[in-house]
């Protein structure tokens, strides 16, 4: 009987809880909905897009970074998704790394070559829509070499951001492996791995 009586008035609570919660969210867009967004020219908001990228450091264990700051823009469709395209500017003095002496190493001619090559580039030749998720094949490039990568990406939000007036964003995620040396950055192979994980987190903001 105790135990009734402490359960009946949690039961009653919940469908109060529950309205509080949504409540609480107020007009905030909960998880993607394709469906509400709308087409044209979005450009990259570079304070919340980040490249991390993830390498194996001398067989001990993962090291990682990010690149952040970048500029660009996506294109949408939404009649025809695969005509969309997205280009995305990645500037190397956005590099971030826990080790400040390791950044500064990273820019040099051993790996990024910042002042020959301040920036690295991405640029999408075709896109394949389903539902939330997408694969996107482009042209990546580092140093001055351009190859062909594949980004497997997913729609991870969208909706009016009520802290910039309501601006129409979406936010993707977005995840490839690439072989550093197809690109000429053979530094410290095969000590630091030749692999290097990349995961991208994006949000693109309406154009005017």
């Amino acid at each position: 009987m105790r135990k009734l009586l402490i359960v009946l008035p949690l039961t009653a609570a919940v469908p109060f809880i529950a309205n509080h919660s949504v409540n609480a969210a107020g007009p905030w867009q909960m998880g993607p909905d394709a469906k509400t967004i709308t087409g044209g020219r979005y450009t990259i908001d570079g304070a919340h897009t980040l490249i991390g990228w993830r390498v194996l450091h001398l067989f001990f264990n993962d090291y990682f970074g990010a690149f952040g700051n970048p500029t660009g823009e996506l294109n949408l469709d939404i009649a025809n998704p695969s005509k969309s395209s997205v280009t995305i500017d990645i500037p190397i003095s956005g590099l971030v790394t826990a080790s400040e002496k390791l950044t500064g190493h990273m820019k040099t001619k051993d790996f990024f070559d910042a002042d020959k090559f301040p920036s690295a580039k991405f640029v999408s030749t075709s896109v394949r829509v389903s539902k939330l998720n997408a694969v996107i094949t482009g042209n990546l490039t580092i140093l001055g070499v351009t190859k062909p990568i594949t980004l497997k990406a997913n729609l991870s939000g969208n909706g009016p951001n009520l802290f910039r007036n309501k601006v129409e964003t979406v936010g993707f995620h977005a995840k490839t492996s690439i072989n550093r040396s197809e690109w000429g950055m053979s530094y410290g192979l095969p000590g630091v791995s030749d692999k290097v994980d990349l995961d991208i987190t994006a949000a693109f903001e309406k154009a005017p």
